[in-house]
């Protein structure tokens, strides 16, 4: 029988998360991901601004930390000077959705080969509760206090999707960290946007939809039936492009 065990890289410094954010699961993930295809000693990740920045504090692996929204493009730039690393960036959607978005957009152009997690809990989490581009019609933020409103602030983008249209890219995929089905998939996409570099591929995002009870107002409990019923209409699960011979393994 297998027993769950603490990842190895896993330091032991205490998780600084908000009391029943996701963010700790995605962290989780990745470090099991890492242990378990041997990655660790050849691994650089880079971090931006937002509550992904904590990330350095719990995986032991080399890090970089990058400005606001420039993650990808730094990650870009080591795993160039370093073709054999394994590079990953973690990023927030505020990060990656906004200021980001520019350099986002041309590493997956390029199909430049590394590997993007992308936590979104459709708001800026760190600074206040803001608005995001990815926060879902309808949804209150401090910047939006009756309700995103489409003919006003615009609509969601669904970045994991706009980004599988571009050629550079191997793999896409959006998973979420509300149940224990939908994190076994997560798993299962965050060791893929791995191999997928490991493969020479080009690049690979996965997508986790993630929690944020402090500034969405709600009970941890709440928080992840919010995904269910507010994130899930918007932002649906599944693997958007896989390599060619690679059989889907994430679904609605």
């Amino acid at each position: 029988m297998k027993i769950a065990s603490r990842p190895k890289c896993l330091t032991k410094e205490h998780f600084s998360y908000c009391p029943g954010c996701t963010h700790g699961i995605g962290t989780r993930l990745v470090a099991e991901a890492l242990d378990e295809l041997g990655l660790i000693e050849e691994t650089v990740g880079v971090l931006s601004v937002g509550c992904s920045v904590m990330l350095y504090k719990f995986i032991d692996c080399d890090f970089i930390q990058a400005p606001h929204g420039r993650a990808s493009a730094v990650a870009v730039g080591v795993k160039r000077a370093l073709p054999e690393a394994t590079v990953f960036a973690y990023q927030g959607d505020g990060d990656l959705a906004a200021i980001g978005t520019a350099e986002i957009v041309h590493a997956a152009a390029r199909g430049d080969k590394i590997t993007i997690f992308f936590l979104n809990n459709a708001i800026y989490g760190m600074t206040g509760g803001q608005m995001a581009p990815t926060t879902v019609e309808g949804q209150a933020t401090t910047t939006t206090p009756e309700g995103r409103d489409p003919a006003l602030q615009g609509y969601p983008i669904r970045m994991t999707e706009m980004l599988s249209t571009l050629d550079g890219v191997a793999y896409a995929a959006r998973v979420a960290l509300n149940s224990p089905r939908n994190v076994r998939q997560a798993k299962r996409a965050v060791r893929r946007a791995f191999e997928v570099q490991q493969e020479g591929l080009g690049f690979a995002i996965a997508e986790m939809l993630s929690t944020c009870p402090t500034n969405w107002g709600v009970k941890p409990t709440a928080a992840l039936e919010l995904i269910d019923k507010q994130m899930l209409p918007t932002y649906p699960l599944g693997e958007f492009k896989v390599p060619e011979g690679m059989k889907k393994v994430v679904t609605c």
